[in-house]
């Protein structure tokens, strides 16, 4: 009995041996499965034991595969994949093209360090807290040493930035080709020094720049070596926008000129660069001293394809078909007439007499009639986008003669009109090509004249808002040749040292426009 015990005592105990070795190989496997990053040496150990080993092939992606792969990740799943290990850290620091820093005056002990990591930046936006104090001009300095190759860079209320610091960065990064900066101090010196030293620039967008006080006495800017490549100028809110103009003047190839709120008479302007340059594609004037002898200038552009004029009154309809009669490739119009009824059916009549390539029309305080309109859908058989806001002229009449001719028709916006329920009726039948309609603050129309247009066009996406009316504002303020990287804010305590986390990776088509601040359906379905 007593070695029948033992006999049993000895085998209970082997079992529970193997169970226990059973338990630990299991364990064994299942952590060889969720880490399948393995070294060459753990790979044969496990072999030599029998235990099941899943093979790491993404260890085998060559360096520029896998920064393929991270270049179609957003910001934050970068920066989570940098984590890994020491291989992604850097595969992904040398992919990286794009950089958004929090440009405050600790940054500079850690720029070393940083562009270190993130050493093939071209694209970089140095932005500050206007509460908070900016990099200083060794820090720029610093930067363009490590950064030689940079071709794009966004300045934001940099306000501690000299004329000597833009001089310095301007010699270092001579391959630039995109500049943009705002509420920064600096002043002609050191845009000049960018022009003289910058032969690659192509855009160039200036905004509230301090350093320059007054017009008169300021030294003028440009042309400079960069005057042969700028294709692109945009200005915005300057006092002393003027000392622009040998600039513009001397810029043979500019194709797009953007003035937003810059003071001074900009007729003369216009007329001497009607007779230097002539290869203007688009114009925008935002509340800007420009009357009909300035659009007569532009009226010279004959390749002149998008116009934009908002609220610049004393523009009327004489200067629009001025502009028509000559630019006859006019393919994009915006006009906010600011409610001064000083263009109207015949400046309209003119554009769709010699405008037949117009696909986009965008008319804000403006009051075209039914023969102005009718001409158009008739006239304009590519027009595809159009919004009427502020009108007290655009009813239902006006509405069924779009629906009837305007066979090319996409996207409608109507905004502050007197429209019924009956133009939407006149929607549902007409207009065969139409893919979006927005509605708001007409209070003629009605939830239900909506859900009726939805359901009888089933294909429509149709937006309505029936709020209380107001006066439309068509701003175009924040348009112009910005770079548009995506920034991470920094997390409450992040200094400096943690700025490797303010990284953008990814650009968004354009910044907010025209159309964003409209609200319309321009942009996209």
């Amino acid at each position: 009995m007593g070695q029948a015990a033992s006999t049993a005592s000895v085998a209970s105990r082997r079992e529970s041996a193997q169970g226990h070795r059973a338990a630990n190989t299991s364990k064994t496997r299942s952590t060889a499965l969720v880490s399948p990053m393995l070294s060459g040496e753990e790979d044969d150990d496990n072999q030599r034991r029998g235990e099941a080993v899943i093979h790491d092939y993404i260890s085998d992606l060559p360096d520029e595969c896998l920064a393929t792969v991270f270049q179609s990740l957003s910001s934050a799943d970068r920066n989570r994949c940098s984590l890994v290990c020491r291989r992604w850290l850097q595969v992904e620091g040398q992919s990286r093209h794009r950089l958004s820093l929090n440009a405050q005056a600790d940054l500079l002990p850690v720029i070393p360090s940083l562009f270190s990591r993130f050493d093939s930046v071209t694209k970089l936006a140095l932005k500050c807290d206007r509460r908070s104090v900016s990099i200083r001009d060794d820090a720029l300095v610093l930067i363009s040493q490590r950064c030689p190759n940079l071709t794009r860079l966004k300045l934001r209320a940099c306000r501690e930035l000299t004329d000597a610091g833009m001089e310095a960065f301007a010699k270092n990064c001579k391959g630039l080709k995109k500049l943009s900066c705002g509420s920064c101090t600096f002043g002609s010196k050191g845009m000049n020094a960018v022009l003289d030293n910058c032969a690659a620039l192509e855009e160039l967008s200036v905004k509230r720049l301090r350093g320059i006080t007054d017009a008169a006495a300021a030294e003028p800017i440009g042309p400079g070596v960069a005057a042969a490549s700028l294709k692109t100028i945009c200005l915005k809110e300057l006092y002393n926008g003027q000392c622009f103009g040998s600039l513009i003047l001397g810029a043979k190839n500019l194709k797009t000129l953007k003035l937003f709120r810059c003071s001074g008479d900009w007729d003369k302007l216009f007329q001497l660069v009607a007779d230097r340059v002539t290869s203007m594609v688009e114009v925008h004037l935002e509340r800007l001293q420009i009357s009909d002898v300035g659009l007569q200038a532009i009226a010279n552009y004959s390749s002149l394809e998008i116009l934009h004029l908002v609220k610049t009154p004393e523009c009327t309809d004489l200067g629009l078909v001025a502009i028509a009669e000559r630019c006859k490739l006019l393919r994009k119009l915006h006009v906010d007439g600011w409610k001064a009824n000083r263009i109207g059916d015949e400046g309209l009549i003119a554009v769709a007499k010699y405008c037949p390539n117009l696909q986009e029309l965008v008319l804000i305080g403006v009051n075209p009639t039914k023969a102005s309109l009718e001409m158009l859908a008739s006239n304009c058989q590519n027009l595809e986008r159009l919004a009427l806001c502020g009108s007290d002229t655009v009813g239902d009449p006006e509405i069924s003669c779009i629906a009837a001719k305007c066979v090319a028709l996409k996207k409608l916006c109507i905004k502050s009109c007197p429209v019924s329920d009956h133009g939407m009726e006149a929607l549902a039948s007409g207009c065969p090509n139409l893919v979006k309609v927005k509605v708001k603050k007409c209070k003629g129309v009605t939830s239900e004249g909506g859900d009726w247009l939805r359901l009888t066009r089933g294909s429509i996406s149709v937006n309505l808002d029936t709020g209380e009316a107001e006066h439309p504002d068509a701003s175009a303020s924040d348009g112009g040749a910005q770079d548009n990287g995506i920034e991470f804010p920094p997390m409450p305590g992040q200094t400096a040292a943690t700025a490797s986390a303010s990284i953008a990776s990814s650009s968004t088509g354009r910044s907010s426009s025209f159309k964003s601040r409209l609200g319309l359906c321009l942009g996209g379905v």
